[in-house]
């Protein structure tokens, strides 16, 4: 667990130094860490060996490092709008490839978080410009999951739905074989995490997707509470 205990300036109440400050705080971030692990650094710098890819949302209140409580070198991490895996992205597809064939993560974690903007963005009709074309996968999980959703009376419930059923299309994806995949959301306001109980983890090595589908997998990698 990371226990930092550096003198941290408040950025947002120095909007006018605001990139002196950012070094400010990385130099005591450092020089903490020295102060805990002379070898810190040393070691960070031989080669990295994360048991697990993180898939995560780009959203600045759920930076994966600070919401694990993992240090560097412990998580591979991949974060984009809405957390999603697209077929045609080669960055996100760059790194999965890396992760699992290169530095052989065991684990994927694909975590959502509710009140994400990116899923709120897709359930309404405006025009956003470029954001518009990435977030139509999105709105294809609401089409697919139609019947389902429009069931959900109350905005908030559907909403947040939605943003479970954004993790279940990834956790399902037939062509991804790590060795365990799961998928989580996390409640913003408490930072705690909320595994999703019908899309847990899978052996992706020994269970055909049809397997997935037929029965559910469970692993306490998060607690629920």
């Amino acid at each position: 667990m990371d226990k930092r205990k550096f003198k941290r300036l408040e950025l947002k109440k120095m909007k006018d130094n605001y990139y002196e400050n950012l070094l400010i705080n990385n130099k005591a971030w450092a020089e903490e860490m020295i102060a805990n692990d002379k070898d810190y650094f040393i070691k960070l710098s031989k080669a990295q060996t994360p048991p697990l890819l993180w898939i995560g949302c780009s959203d600045s209140r759920v930076p994966a490092n600070v919401i694990t409580g993992t240090l560097s070198g412990e998580i591979f991490v991949h974060r984009n709008i809405a957390n999603m895996v697209v077929h045609t992205d080669m960055n996100m597809l760059s790194v999965l490839d890396y992760a699992v064939n290169h530095l052989k993560v065991k684990h994927v974690v694909v975590c959502g978080h509710y009140g994400c903007g990116g899923v709120e963005a897709a359930m309404s009709n405006k025009s956003l410009g470029l954001i518009n074309k990435w977030i139509r996968n999105i709105k294809e999980v609401y089409r697919e999951n139609y019947t389902e959703l429009n069931k959900i009376k109350d905005d908030k419930k559907r909403f947040d739905r939605l943003v479970e059923l954004n993790v279940k299309v990834v956790i399902f994806e037939p062509n991804i074989n790590a060795k365990e995949f799961m998928g989580c959301v996390i409640e913003t306001n408490l930072s705690k995490f909320k595994k999703l109980s019908d899309i847990i983890v899978t052996n992706r090595l020994d269970k055909s997707l049809k397997d997935v589908e037929d029965k559910t997998y469970t692993r306490d990698l998060f607690h629920d509470n």
